[in-house]
């Protein structure tokens, strides 16, 4: 696995994990196999979309955006300039000031050698004149097949009746009705299903963690919460997006005034397991993603 469609790929591993990211673009990563598993992430290098900047190529995987999504902001092109730095546990994938946005972006990652863990930490920094409101966006492409677990504030998590404790967005291409989605009393649940049109919704996540049952295999995405602080989207930290060719597991920090030469990091932790059966999950939604 030297190259991924025409990109030159550098590798990670352990006794649980396999890692490929992008040498030259991005950064992104690109492949995620766990104990042998095929990779896990979305491999779409037929998908861009036309810019003022050239084609945005959207190859697939992990990569680091910056919210609120906005055109062509979101999608200036990372084809090229990205450098490497390697670390005792991991890589560092340094990437090229956007030209346009004057944000350079990085991510700098972790393999644990005795758990099946990575850590991520994005670091969005303003290179250009002026200050700039904006939000660490951590996007992960997975295959489909799979369902996504999003959990949500809870029913019973409040100490007020009067008052509402939970909310979700969706975007104007998205249907309420979307036969793929379940609404649980705590949790969001989005069928990764093919043949369907595009569906997102978002939600303000207590839990600060967003998962994925593909396969036999669960991936968890965790990240801090910041409940007194503003979120993009209206206010949602957790995100998930899905089409006939992928399925994206979103995490988001809060909106910050960046000013010039200022950076700001978005730490996620990657986990996988080969069973449902974790503290973190109710029985009942066990019972729901075994059927």
């Amino acid at each position: 696995m030297s190259d991924f469609y025409g990109y030159p790929t550098c590798h990670l591993s352990s006794q649980f994990l396999e890692l490929d990211c992008l040498e030259t673009a991005g950064p992104r990563i690109v492949r995620l196999h766990y104990k042998g598993s095929p990779n896990l992430l979305a491999e779409v290098p037929q998908l861009s979309i036309p810019t003022p900047y050239g084609n945005y190529r959207y190859l697939g995987g992990h990569r680091l955006w910056h919210a609120p999504e906005a055109m062509p902001r979101s999608y200036i092109p990372d084809n090229e300039g990205l450098t490497i730095a390697e670390l005792p546990d991991g890589l560092i994938l340094d990437g090229k000031t956007e030209l346009g946005t004057g944000i350079h972006k990085r991510i700098e990652i972790h393999l644990n050698p005795d758990h099946p863990t990575v850590t991520l930490i994005h670091t969005l920094s303003n290179e250009g004149l002026w200050d700039v409101e904006i939000s660490p966006w951590a996007l992960t492409m997975f295959r489909l097949g799979g369902i996504v677990i999003l959990p949500t504030q809870g029913r019973k998590n409040s100490t007020n009746d009067l008052l509402p404790n939970r909310h979700f967005s969706l975007w104007p291409y998205s249907h309420i009705n979307d036969p793929r989605l379940l609404l649980e009393d705590d949790f969001i649940l989005l069928k990764a299903k093919p043949n369907l049109p595009s569906f997102k919704i978002g939600a303000l996540n207590s839990q600060g963690w967003i998962a994925y049952w593909l396969d036999g295999i669960l991936f968890r995405k965790s990240f801090d919460v910041y409940l007194d602080l503003t979120y993009p989207d209206f206010n949602c930290n957790s995100e998930t997006y899905c089409d006939s060719d992928f399925v994206e597991l979103e995490s988001l920090a809060p909106l910050i005034k960046l000013v010039p030469r200022d950076s700001v990091c978005h730490i996620e932790t990657w986990e996988l397991f080969d069973t449902l059966e974790q503290d973190f999950l109710p029985e009942k939604l066990i019972d729901r993603l075994s059927e």
